[in-house]
């Protein structure tokens, strides 16, 4: 029986990811494609922003248009803004009742497994569907505790709006890249939480990203700002589906550790493979505390992703564990930043990356210890996976190192599945298919059992569902 010719870049069964909803005119709000003045004072209006953000806005889009695009990644020439639109409303207002959400939308974050994992295991939900937060929710018993969770508009005009306007976009400042000012011209949605001084979340709080819209884009704002001796464990998950024109995404993520706290921010990245997701993703760690990431990055065509941790305080550490997998078509630039400013800092990065099908794979990563950053201690450890002969892999780590009284150290690790291992396993009667997957899967298991249960479920899914792709 001949083969059947593949004509779509995954060819896998992303179904329960892929599945969409027309989005009509009746039901939803949308802005003329492209960006300009205009566009931008119509996204303020929609939001009805304070004036200082509806000025912050406009000075974006000067510094968005004055700034050139990244010359030494991914190729994004195809990404043409004018074509992009960059705000669409669903017709509906801001739900705290699950009931309450339109039908299909809340149809989508039924099949994605949203409320499920919210009554299960999470202490609080948002939800956002294309530009808006549609859903948002927080159990009695942690808003007891005084934590703060709502969705970034509310924050912004709210009794916290004092705080917002000290640190919104002070961590990511518009001039760091073009997109971060694209950003801040047009970003709408995302969450915001505080944490006060000594409160211990016991269980996850949560956000979710849906981009139904074809040829949109998402801009998405979190900040998040953990008081002295508190704990927090925030997990991030996206999705959208798959269509013929490109998507982007050009979220921020704002992270504050006060002294002596402790946060946990947990990612599985899954867009579809017409995404350019052009992510920024920040923190800021004082004395005595710790910033944990964990990241998975699957689909999107072109990825651009370091998140950065800036180690201030005396004694601050960060550990970074994250995974990328790569398929055809795929061209994913990705890694960590690390700055050490304080004294007997230290920080971990453990990388993890796998390509097939001709995917590319960049880990690029930044390690800088500064002159007062004495006794810091750093571990960089990148290992890469390649399975095939058509795939791309390659190691760009960058250290400045100004002072001598600090112990740092790097290691490497380019490979390919072992024929041996294969034969093995098929040995014991597992065919050749499974035998690749178990052993995919043992790669990447270090990072999925640092992941909560569903989404080092959703992981490995996700691996079983590049593999079945096909090699």
């Amino acid at each position: 029986m001949p083969q059947e010719e593949k004509t779509q870049v995954q060819d896998i069964d992303r179904s329960l990811y892929d599945f969409r909803y027309e989005e009509k005119d009746s039901e939803f709000y949308k802005v003329r494609k492209g960006l300009d003045k205009s566009i931008v004072e119509r996204i303020s209006e929609e939001k009805h922003d304070p004036d200082w953000m509806k000025d912050f806005r406009l000075k974006c889009l000067d510094i968005y248009n004055e700034t050139n695009e990244p010359d030494w990644g991914p190729d994004i020439h195809d990404l043409d803004i004018q074509k992009i639109v960059t705000y669409v409303k669903p017709k509906t207002e801001m739900a705290a009742k699950w009931e309450d959400v339109p039908k299909d939308i809340k149809d989508t974050f039924e099949k994605l497994g949203i409320p499920e994992a919210e009554r299960e295991s999470l202490a609080g939900v948002g939800a956002q569907y294309d530009s808006e937060i549609v859903y948002h929710n927080v159990k009695e018993e942690v808003a007891a505790q005084g934590v703060v969770y709502t969705d970034m508009e509310s924050a912004l005009t709210g009794e916290y709006a004092d705080l917002v306007k000290e640190t919104f976009m002070h961590l990511v400042p518009p001039t760091d890249h073009k997109f971060a000012a694209l950003h801040g011209a047009v970003w709408s949605g995302g969450s915001f939480v505080y944490v006060p001084k000594g409160v211990k979340v016991k269980i996850p709080l949560q956000s979710y990203f849906r981009l139904n819209a074809a040829g949109a884009g998402q801009f998405e704002h979190t900040l998040i700002i953990v008081d002295e001796g508190a704990d927090l464990h925030f997990i991030e998950g996206c999705s959208a589906p798959k269509y013929n024109v490109a998507n982007l995404h050009a979220g921020c993520v704002e992270l504050y550790v006060k002294r002596g706290a402790r946060l946990r921010y947990s990612t599985i990245e899954n867009w579809s493979k017409n995404m350019y997701n052009l992510n920024t993703k920040r923190a800021l760690v004082e004395d005595d505390a710790r910033m944990e990431w964990v990241s998975g990055s699957f689909g999107s065509h072109v990825s651009y992703l370091y998140p950065t941790t800036i180690l201030k305080g005396e004694r601050s550490q960060c550990d970074f564990t994250g995974i990328t997998f790569s398929g055809a078509g795929q061209d994913l630039d990705t890694g960590a930043k690390m700055v050490h400013i304080g004294r007997k800092t230290s920080s971990v990065i453990s990388s993890k990356s796998i390509s097939k099908s001709g995917g590319k794979n960049t880990y690029r990563s930044s390690v800088i210890v500064n002159k007062s950053a004495t006794g810091a201690k750093v571990s960089v450890n990148c290992d890469s996976l390649m399975l095939d002969d058509n795939s791309n892999s390659d190691t760009i780590p960058a250290m400045n190192i100004m002072t001598d009284d600090c112990d740092v150290g790097h290691e490497a690790k380019i490979g390919r599945i072992s024929n041996k291992a294969i034969f093995y396993l098929m040995s014991r009667g597992i065919s050749e298919d499974e035998a690749r997957a178990m052993i995919v899967s043992g790669f990447a298991n270090p990072v999925s059992k640092e992941l909560p249960l569903e989404y080092a479920v959703e992981m490995n899914n996700l691996i079983q569902l590049e593999m079945k792709g096909g090699l």
